[in-house]
């Protein structure tokens, strides 16, 4: 089983992250799916 290496987001996409979850337009699971990053 090969194991994914961890990755390192720039500020810029976590800002974009952020911004999207505080507008509350979707839930936390459609965003992470969205961005394609893990819910928690």
């Amino acid at each position: 089983m090969a194991r994914r290496t961890r990755r390192n987001h720039s500020p810029a996409f976590k800002s974009k992250v952020a911004l999207a979850a505080i507008k509350g337009e979707q839930t936390i699971a459609e965003l992470a799916k969205r961005f394609d990053v893990h819910p928690n």
